[in-house]
């Protein structure tokens, strides 16, 4: 067993970089003193050195495969894994002893399984690691199957501890990124020193209130890398949607990050009925060089390869342009759909997405027959019959007061039942937003998996946009599945009408409920392979890489002037694939075709829906806007969808230049996206390109001919950088480049 194992790890190695050799060397050595060598999962990025040891497993090392090139081969954890040393039965703490069953276990270079058991009680757990795809991050998590017979509480289980060794003088910087959630903070982008000292506590939840004075939520995931000319390192994130939080910590000659479910305020515990397993949210564990553009520019790829919808992807349209009725409100009635699906075939965008404001009330998920007396049905039809899809607009864990027959009704016993809170009895919901059910009890789950089900099918949607606190957080009641509260520190928090719960347990109901959430999403989805899911919830609260893979896009920002798309673009495109990344185009002083046209570009660098009343656009402005959009058709969105991305500019502040560079080496084309801020005097700008071939030569064109069209060299692009000029204040220019073929 130990020979075959060796073998196969000398054949891998033999075709691994030089870097990698070191641990072939490091392999053997470790057979001639009898002590097996380390199980290993493996792709073209990133090799992970695991070992089974007897008191617990242990992720010994990561190294690239390209890591002889830096002066770190490897990062080398020399810590083993803490499983947890008791449970709950009956109310009393019982004590755990783990025993490693290697023939129950899993090993080959996509994947490795570690199994221990515990005889009494009698439990089984599963630890982790493999790659789903050939290049990119390895995932882990654990899982502890109940096996007892008996009722089991489980203690929190991190999903990944890491332990790395790092010299106290190494230079390390932590860069992460906040949500877009409300309106994107002055910040948005963190890139912070970790020296000795250093702690830091980056949180997620599906709610994401940026309340001043505390820290923004981000979207999960952390860069951590050396500050010198290879900015090395590794990334992790989580995959799930729920509670959860990333530490990271130096101290002395140690690195430590903590990955999974947020303790807080706890102390978390989660039931495990006989038979039932339990799952730590899925990480994952990545190395880099480069910088964050180096880390997006593989795990962007990653996630649209591993974690998006290949029937999505494989649609030539996505990401589509879209025209959203929003820009009327809740006015939104049949002959404004009509109306607005006729321009949007005029103006060539391809979905019409009818916003909050068609249905009898929140909760009562029916078109209101005065607004659409033929239904919603006929506005799809006709929609098709222009060539357009069609969504709509649910916040369908949402219920209120309305009495209509299938309507989901706070003062129904059973209804009540579901609610995270009790309400008041003078308590009325918002024009769209009620109180949430908690999807995470089985009988709730099922009313909403059947209600969705039934949405999509009969308004034939092509899209389902959900909005507002889709998934619990916190929870008052003490028979749901999850953990009952303790309420002696239990907090109720109103916010317009919204009653919110955070309490001991609020971490164990958001666990059951994204899982419900998830399973409902993936239900529809085999249904209904084409079928589009947009995460809004308020505008970028749940931007996250578990939604990433039940959903298609997000919403980013619920602030939709030009700066605020464009930050909450810079910031969220370090991590997600622009495809997802949609911002919504809200009416917005337009003086001049300049201004306008810095407008539209604002929105449509990744998914682009218009949200403004088209009508009111002028002869120019519409001849100006159906260009726009044939362009980013033609041209654009083929980049947006396969191109690498670089942040060739500071953030966005609206006073000074900022730009985004594509660059796809398929191809062999890119752009940049130019933008000019408010001061008066700054009609010129560089920006110094990234990812070109140094002794390469490009053609240049500026469409709208700013400057004229001419060739440069790569070096002089990655150097000097591209001259813009810009006569404009609060104006844009996309700049294409291309290979040139002539020799030079």
């Amino acid at each position: 067993m130990v020979i075959m194992a060796h073998a196969r790890c000398a054949r891998f190695h033999l075709l691994a970089s030089t870097a990698a050799l070191v641990s072939l060397a490091l392999c053997c050595r470790v057979q001639a003193t009898q002590i097996p060598p380390p199980k290993i999962v493996s792709n073209s990025s990133i090799h992970v050195y695991l070992r089974d040891e007897a008191q617990g497993p242990r992720l010994q090392w990561i190294e690239g495969t390209r890591a002889a090139s830096t002066k770190d081969v490897f990062w080398s954890n020399p810590e083993v894994e803490s499983l947890p040393d008791r449970v709950e039965i009956d109310a009393v703490s019982i004590p755990v002893t783990w025993q490693l069953k290697p023939d129950l276990g899993h090993n080959d270079l996509r994947k490795v399984v570690f199994v221990y058991e515990c005889k009494e009680p009698h439990l089984r757990l599963l630890w982790q690691w493999q790659v789903r795809a050939d290049f990119g991050p390895a995932e882990h998590r654990i899982t502890i199957e109940n096996l007892s017979g008996r009722e089991v509480w489980l203690p929190m289980i991190d999903s990944l501890r890491l332990n790395w060794r790092a010299a106290p003088t190494r230079a390390l910087r932590n860069f992460y990124v906040e949500k877009g959630a409300d309106t994107p903070s002055a910040e948005g982008t963190h890139q912070d020193r970790v020296d000795v000292g250093y702690r830091w506590v980056g949180k997620s939840t599906t709610y994401a209130h940026p309340l001043a004075g505390e820290k923004r939520e981000i979207i999960p995931a952390e860069f951590v890398y050396r500050a010198d000319n290879t900015e090395s390192g590794w990334y992790a994130g989580i995959e799930f949607s729920g509670r959860t939080r990333i530490s990271l910590e130096r101290t002395g000659d140690s690195v430590n990050s903590v990955l999974g479910l947020d303790p807080e305020p706890g102390p978390f515990r989660t039931r495990l009925e006989p038979g039932e397993s339990f799952e730590t949210p899925t990480v994952f564990l990545g190395v880099f060089t480069g910088g964050p553009d180096g880390a997006g520019n593989q795990l962007r790829p990653w996630v649209r390869t591993v974690l998006g919808n290949p029937t999505t992807w494989k649609d030539p349209q996505y990401p589509l342009t879209v025209n959203n009725s929003w820009g009327s409100g809740m006015q939104v009635d049949e002959p404004l759909a009509l109306k607005m699906i006729a321009e949007s075939k005029e103006l060539g965008l391809e979905m019409f997405h009818m916003d909050a404001g068609w249905f009898r009330g929140v909760g009562d998920w029916y078109p209101d027959a005065k607004k659409f007396p033929h239904g919603l049905a006929t506005i799809a039809d006709e929609a098709h019959k222009q060539g357009l899809r069609f969504g709509i607009w649910v916040d369908w864990t949402q219920a209120a007061l309305d009495t209509e027959p299938g309507a989901l009704n706070v003062r129904d016993d059973t209804v009540s039942d579901w609610l995270v809170t009790g309400l008041q009895q003078d308590w009325k919901p918002e024009e769209f937003k009620g109180q949430t059910i908690d999807i995470g009890v089985p009988a709730a789950h099922d009313y909403a998996a059947k209600e969705v089900k039934r949405i999509v099918e009969d308004y034939h949607l092509d899209m389902l946009e959900h909005d507002g606190y889709l998934v619990a957080q916190g929870c008052t009641k003490g028979d749901h599945p999850h953990a009952p509260p303790d309420r002696s520190s239990m907090r109720l928090i109103r916010d317009s009408g919204f009653t919110f719960v955070l309490a001991s347990n609020s971490t164990d109901v958001s666990y059951h409920a994204v899982r419900a959430y998830y399973d409902i999403y993936e239900k529809v989805r085999r249904d209904h392979p084409g079928l589009l899911f947009e995460i809004c919830n308020d505008g970028g609260r749940m931007v996250d890489f578990g939604s990433a893979a039940h959903g298609d896009y997000f919403s980013i920002t619920d602030s939709y002037d030009p700066l605020s798309n464009r930050r909450a673009f810079f910031d969220a495109s370090y991590v997600l694939p622009p495809p997802m990344l949609e911002s919504y185009v809200e009416k917005w002083p337009t003086p001049k075709l300049e201004s306008f046209l810095y407008m539209l570009r604002s929105g449509m660098m990744g998914w682009m829906t218009i949200m403004t009343d088209t009508a009111a656009w002028n002869a120019e402005e519409h001849k100006a806007a159906r260009q726009a959009f044939a362009l980013y058709k033609k041209d654009l969105r083929p980049l947006i969808r396969d191109a690498r991305l670089y942040h060739v500019s500071d953030r966005p502040d609206g006073i000074h230049w900022d730009g985004v560079e594509y660059w796809d080496p398929a191809r062999r084309k890119g752009v940049v996206y130019a933008f000019r801020g408010s001061v008066a005097d700054e009609t010129e700008h560089r920006f110094v390109l990234a990812g070109l071939g140094a002794g390469k030569h490009y053609r240049l064109h500026f469409e709208d001919r700013s400057s004229p069209d001419r060739e440069s060299s790569g070096k002089k692009l990655m150097t000097t950088g591209l001259a813009m000029y810009l006569r404009d204040p609060l104006s844009s220019e996309l700049v294409f480049f291309e290979e040139s073929t002539a020799t030079k």
